[in-house]
């Protein structure tokens, strides 16, 4: 398979100019096939043939396989969430934060990674933010900040720049500290290569909904093999246990234990689909695309206009125009899908390696009128 194999089996691609695959990528028919095939089966022949509840748990095993395989991770260190916010929670939720302990972020970070710690703020856990520069960050006045710190959570690839931040660093000088090391990873699978061992995190969160072209809830939390120990999850449910029968109840090893009940399979049925398309393609391969579009878009964008590096670090390009909103809705209007961010106040252009030369060049046509 190939990237124009690819967009040709994605419907919502042949309409409109599809470019925030930062936010949602569109799934292709075969990986919502997927999901409907299996909850058809589920549904309409298991409670006959087999046990349900054990179709499911087979569905969850290989999927967790899946995707360990995927990212470079032990079966036994990835739990199925719902979501990236799902992940970051689950881990803010296992620690027993007391008052005077220490969060830091960075100014990057999204929602997913900024509202967990807003609620600690409100028991008494000072959360500390690292201001950054460009999409940049400093490691010196990183581990200045992280000295004290019991947790740090940081982007591997920032929604606001799509600048990569140097994870490995930065978890080698959370962890020099003593701080937990959590990495929101959402805009990495799909378009960039992703070894969690290499990065050597605590914990990542990721979801598939996005550069992966999977459907929303298959999300993916990865937690170290001998940190999931230390870690003691605030929900409790049959999938989070060795025995759902034991009293008193052992948590599963590793990541497991933040999985809780009975949750649809069906997305991270997708998820597993959507991970063999993109591996039938080559994660290299699909990288090296986003590179050259992400490149041919900058190199049309007037320097004052870009806040994204110049060459480009991933698919996620933002720019300066005079009013987002206006602009998106323009955009939208001439047949191009786009965001608006608000820090930096500015449109989000996200493309993927299903995009082409030519809708690069027509999103640079439109935009023109913005900075002449």
């Amino acid at each position: 398979m190939n990237p124009r194999e690819l967009r040709a089996d994605t419907p919502a691609l042949h309409e409109d100019v599809y470019l925030n695959f930062g936010a949602h990528g569109p799934s292709p028919r075969y990986v919502v096939e997927a999901a409907d095939e299996f909850v058809r089966s589920h549904e309409y022949e298991t409670n006959t043939r087999n046990d349900p509840y054990e179709v499911a748990f087979d569905e969850y095993d290989r999927v967790r396989e899946r995707v360990a395989t995927f990212v470079g991770a032990g079966d036994d260190e990835i739990a199925l969430t719902e979501s990236t916010t799902a992940g970051i929670n689950a881990i803010a939720n296992a620690i027993d934060w007391e008052p005077g302990d220490t969060v830091v972020r960075t100014d990057l970070e999204h929602p997913a990674g900024t509202l967990p710690w807003q609620r600690l703020e409100q028991q008494g856990v000072d959360v500390r933010v690292v201001e950054t520069k460009n999409g940049r960050i400093d490691l010196d006045v990183f581990a200045e900040a992280v000295e004290d710190a019991r947790l740090a959570c940081f982007s591997a690839v920032t929604w606001t720049h799509g600048t990569q931040l140097p994870v490995s660093d930065l978890v080698d000088i959370a962890h020099e500290a003593g701080a937990f090391a959590l990495v929101d990873a959402v805009q990495v699978p799909g378009q960039l290569p992703m070894d969690v061992d290499e990065w050597g995190a605590d914990a990542v969160a990721a979801a598939g909904h996005k550069w992966l072209l999977g459907l929303w809830g298959g999300g993916f939390l990865y937690v170290d093999g001998d940190v999931a120990e230390s870690l003691t999850p605030n929900t409790v449910g049959y999938r989070s246990v060795e025995t759902p029968t034991a009293d008193p109840y052992e948590f599963a090893v590793g990541a497991r234990r933040f999985e809780v009940g009975s949750s649809n399979p069906a997305p991270h049925v997708a998820l597993a689909e959507a991970i063999d398309a993109i591996d039938e393609i080559g994660i290299d391969r699909i990288a090296e695309r986003i590179q050259t579009l992400a490149g041919q878009l900058v190199d049309g964008i007037p320097d004052g206009q870009l806040y994204s590096p110049n060459p480009p670090e991933s698919g996620l390009i933002t720019i300066d125009v005079d009013d987002p909103e206006s602009t998106v809705e323009r955009l939208a209007t001439a047949g191009f899908v786009v965001r608006s961010l608000p820090s930096p106040n500015a449109i989000r252009v996200s493309v993927h390696a299903v995009n082409t030369r030519e809708e690069v060049d027509g999103l640079l046509d439109t935009l023109e009128s913005e900075w002449n």
